[in-house]
């Protein structure tokens, strides 16, 4: 066929959701080719099937990918611009109850406010903030500081002030085009947890790549 000595691009994301059992090449992969004919029977060969119903995910080679094009198209000269493997997620869509979605909002929110209140006033007690800063008046002024000085206001309004600047958002504003350190912490994280699936794949003899016969997927542990 004249169609299969056409060049396939393929670029595949390292971690892929599906939301269905059958797995086609369409799903994992963004695609492009100029015999749009052969792009479209690519697109809905199956590489992996789920057979067990909740969460489950697998590592797919991309060569198991080149070889699957391959058993239906054998001169096609597929050119892979992602990554080498890919970890792919099922799990079947269902939208909690709005409830659900404010009660874990309200949960986290009291969490991480309640967190880091205690955080900052157990270092303020450790250190003796408010007898150091009484300190520091009387060695300015030449007076007794009392119970309050310009110093605790300063320094409530230099906390508050630094941490929406190291957070680099306000609410949904951001004030900056860079990423938050948070997100940054995540993605870090996200890196971290995608290589050792795929490490822990590859000695368990569990990735699906050539030469293996399994196409189901694993369950998620």
């Amino acid at each position: 066929m004249a169609s299969d000595s056409k060049i396939l691009y393929i670029k595949g994301d390292r971690d892929v959701e599906v939301t269905k059992p059958d797995v086609t090449l369409g799903d994992l992969l963004s695609m492009e080719c100029t015999d749009k004919l052969m792009l479209a029977k690519i697109k809905t060969l199956r590489i992996v099937k789920f057979k067990k119903s909740g969460r489950q995910r697998c590592v797919v080679s991309v060569l198991k990918i080149i070889s699957c094009i391959h058993e239906k198209f054998p001169g096609a000269d597929v050119q892979n611009l992602g990554e080498a493997d890919i970890i792919v997620t099922y799990e079947d869509q269902k939208t909690p109850a709005l409830a659900w979605h404010i009660i874990k909002t309200v949960f986290v929110a009291a969490v991480t406010f309640f967190g880091a209140a205690f955080s900052i006033m157990a270092f303020n007690n450790d250190v003796d903030v408010t007898k150091l800063f009484g300190q520091m008046h009387e060695l300015v002024t030449g007076q007794d500081a009392g119970r309050f000085t310009i110093l605790e206001i300063t320094y409530s309004v230099g906390i508050t002030a630094g941490i929406l600047i190291f957070f680099n958002h306000f609410g949904r504003k951001r004030f900056t085009v860079d990423p938050t350190p948070m997100e940054i912490q995540m993605r870090l994280y996200e890196n971290d947890i995608q290589t050792t699936l795929i490490e822990d794949a590859e000695r368990k003899g569990e990735e699906i790549d050539v030469g293996t016969t399994g196409t189901s997927g694993s369950n998620r542990t």
